[in-house]
């Protein structure tokens, strides 16, 4: 079969490049076909027509024209070919057993590692996952799609939006303002939230999970990975924002018996307590969390993910080979990306900013550039959006009152809509926000604070509409 495919690539003329996106020198069972084909490859590198005189040149001129078998090998695997016309499919029969070959020397090692008593189970459970994924991730790419063949795909999906007629094409945020903007949260997309510490954007991504499960025209199962805080702490944050009672008074436990009852009414929902799946594992790396990202969708549904957050993940080959912190980060932002479109699902991840926001004089906020430890992140995301409150570092008394319960969302890159700052009100007490727009789904119109009260409190990047309108207009 080797034979077959290496000799159609030196008889038909563009042969080979039919088979770069399938087959790799290490497919090749037989040393010299591997050492035949990494000559094709850099006569494809060179632009040069592949055949049996360029082949041999090729191999001459790097010194593996014996490795190779010589020239009269050379000449033989173009005897034993009649045609190219089913290239493609030999090719794909190599991949196969060169993927079987690489299962039994995977499959050999486990055994080996497993027999040591010196052997962490751990270690050798990451080992067999990561060989395990580096297989299907090496030899399962994706082709090329026609434009065709996308353009009615995506006309089909404008179709329906017409039909249906709904304004949020993604996971509903559960905010108003912001669903505006976002249309949702669209699939494929990474999102990072920033801010400093103690800014609220824990609270802020249990609010957006608890929205997605509840919302009665898109419901979304959610998954949070929180590698800060344990499930517990997480479930207690999320009972006191779903029934209004003080986090600190459920942590001491200082509550009243019908309090207690009007919890568990509020809180013993079936679509809430089912549909939210939670994961505390601590320097969780990007390869578990695939893993387990891949479980969670195709068994349960999954159609959102938010990890909290981004700088507690680890790379384990990174850390171990003593590499920079910024690599980590990088690789880190990178496999999120490749998760959300892996999964076609939105995938939300909290993130840290650096100290420097605080040293800055001015009043510009956060920048891209304040992400934590790796520029890439902002490369990776498709939207960045930044939380900000005027009460944070300060004194409350020197605080506007008018202010004080105000958080702002500062969408400082979203690459397929517009940038905009979003104001919400907050009540940290129950890890509660919410939205200053009201909006009445029967009169399809959405009423906001007063045009003076909006330029008080909140920004937008895009002009507002004329001042002389009688009634609330949209910021």
């Amino acid at each position: 079969m080797e034979t077959a495919v290496l000799g159609a690539c030196m008889m038909g003329k563009g042969t080979f490049d039919l088979l770069t996106d399938i087959l790799h020198p290490e497919c090749f069972y037989v040393e010299a076909h591997k050492t035949v084909f990494e000559a094709m490859q850099q006569l494809s590198a060179d632009n040069q027509p592949i055949d049996i005189l360029t082949v041999v040149e090729q191999l001459k001129s790097s010194g593996d024209l014996e490795k190779a078998g010589g020239s009269v090998n050379i000449v033989k695997l173009t005897n034993q070919v009649v045609s190219s016309a089913n290239v493609v499919a030999h090719a794909l029969i190599i991949k196969q057993k060169y993927m079987l070959r690489e299962l039994i020397h995977i499959g050999g090692g486990i055994v080996n590692d497993s027999f040591q008593d010196t052997t962490d189970v751990f270690e050798c459970l990451d080992r067999a996952e990561t060989a395990l994924f580096n297989i299907t991730a090496g030899n399962m790419r994706k082709d090329f799609k026609p434009m065709r063949a996308a353009y009615q795909k995506v006309l089909a999906e404008i179709k329906d939006r017409m039909v249906s007629k709904q304004e949020i094409t993604g996971v509903p945020a559960g905010f108003p303002s912001l669903d505006r903007m976002t249309k949702g949260w669209q699939p494929t997309d990474l999102i990072i939230l920033a801010a400093r510490p103690s800014v609220g954007k824990t609270a802020f991504a249990l609010n957006l999970a608890r929205n997605a499960v509840l919302n009665t025209i898109k419901p979304t199962k959610a998954a949070l990975f929180t590698l800060e805080m344990s499930t517990g702490q997480v479930v207690l944050r999320m009972i006191s924002s779903e029934s209004g009672v003080r986090l600190d008074n459920l942590q001491r436990g200082r509550i009243a018996d019908w309090e207690l009852a009007e919890l568990r009414v509020k809180c013993e929902i079936d679509s809430w307590l089912d549909n939210i799946f939670f994961d505390d594992t601590p320097a969780l790396t990007t390869f578990e969390l695939r893993a387990k990202a891949r479980r969670l969708v195709h068994n349960h549904g999954v159609g959102l993910i938010i990890i909290d957050y981004l700088q507690l993940m680890s790379v384990t080959e990174i850390a171990k080979g003593g590499g920079l912190r910024e690599q980590e980060i990088s690789k880190i932002s990178r496999d999120l990306k490749a998760l959300a479109k892996e999964l076609n699902i939105p995938v939300i991840a909290l993130s840290q900013l650096s100290r420097d926001i605080e040293k800055r004089k001015d009043n510009r906020g956060a920048m891209l550039s304040d992400l934590r430890e790796s520029g890439a992140i902002e490369q990776d995301a498709d939207m960045v959006m930044f939380l900000s409150r005027p009460d944070y570092q300060q004194e409350s008394a020197e605080v506007d009152p008018a202010l004080r319960n105000g958080i702002e969302i500062k969408i400082a890159k979203h690459r397929n809509g517009d940038l905009a700052t979003i104001p919400l009100n907050k009540n940290l007490s129950i890890q509660q926000f919410t939205d200053p727009i009201i909006t009445d789904a029967k009169d399809k119109e959405v009423k906001y604070i007063k045009k003076r009260e909006a330029d008080d409190h909140f920004q937008l990047e895009f002009p507002l509409p004329p001042e002389d309108e009688k009634d609330d207009v949209p910021f």
